[in-house]
């Protein structure tokens, strides 16, 4: 199969334009789509959608896509193995992570990230709500939790403590909890999913955060709103260490119930499609994260 009509396939479903991902390739337009038909005829299916308007992608295109990339990351590897690899890091890497957490720690380093690889485009999409990776065509994802999906790899960037947090004026007002039962009669902060979340404290005893049983409680989908709604002293809220740990220290926010923390014991995760390979654009911006934020951890402090 020709690896430089896949190209041109990947990049026509990262723009969403034959004649551009063709330019990008030094094609004219007209031989791009002739070789994006080509491509169609020898799988025998129709890969993308053509309109006087845009380009989509077909259910088979999606279905497709995964393996086109991955025999692209084979012919790197294979060149690479003879010496004969590219040595620029190009095209487009598409990366989905939470906003609350990029904002603080991966947009500040964008910048370091794009002078070192000039000729490769960074895709971020940036929300704290539920995304598929595979559906969305990332080609990494960052995530607090590993799905038992066996399609996806995962690799752990760095510890992800959940703790109660509080604002002083909060608890002043309402009365500060001495046990997990007591949380059902105070004010809750929670993410809109509802899931009730076990706690665990340094002794064993466990307790549980349950947002349905609580006598009010405030629903939102974003970090950074919980953080600044817990500090104004709307209730008491679930955060990462990493999201509040300045606020601990300076006293803006105060643990609630401190001997507990939450029992799953989350982490970190990058999250990529499974493959024999993992293309240079990927491991070079893993490794990148890796360096600058897994290894310091700047917010695993005693709290």
């Amino acid at each position: 199969m020709d690896t430089q009509s896949l190209r041109l396939f990947v990049l026509a479903c990262e723009t969403l334009n034959i004649s551009a991902a063709g330019r990008a390739l030094g094609m004219a337009p007209a031989v791009a789509s002739t070789r994006i038909a080509k491509l169609e005829h020898f799988v025998g299916a129709d890969l993308l959608h053509r309109s006087t308007r845009k380009v989509s992608l077909s259910l088979e295109g999606q279905d497709f896509l995964p393996y086109a990339r991955e025999m692209i990351a084979q012919e790197e590897a294979a060149l690479a193995a003879l010496g004969k690899g590219r040595t620029n890091i190009n095209g487009t890497l598409r990366f989905a992570a939470p906003s609350s957490f990029a904002q603080l720690y991966i947009a500040p380093l964008v910048p370091k990230f794009v002078d070192l690889y000039p000729q490769l485009t960074l895709d971020l999409h940036l929300s704290d709500a539920q995304f598929d990776l595979i559906e969305g065509s990332y080609d990494l994802a960052l995530r607090n939790s590993v799905l038992a999906d066996s399609t996806l790899t995962a690799r752990k960037l760095a510890d992800d403590k959940r703790l109660l947090c509080a604002s002083p004026s909060y608890l002043e007002r309402f009365g500060t909890p001495q046990t997990p039962a007591e949380l059902q009669s105070h004010r809750l902060i929670a993410f809109r999913d509802l899931e009730p979340r076990g706690l665990v404290a340094s002794n064993g005893a466990k307790g549980i955060f349950d947002p349905k049983r609580a006598e009010q409680r405030l629903l939102l989908n974003d970090g950074l709103s919980q953080k600044k709604i817990t500090l104004e002293g709307a209730g008491i809220s679930i955060n990462s260490l990493w999201l509040v740990h300045e606020k601990l220290a300076d006293g803006s926010l105060v643990r609630v119930l401190p001997k507990y923390e939450l029992a799953d014991n989350p982490s970190l995760w990058l999250i990529y499609p499974k493959s024999n390979v993992v293309s240079a654009k990927v491991r070079v911006f893993m490794d990148f994260l890796l360096e600058h934020i897994g290894r310091s951890q700047t917010w695993n402090i005693q709290s």
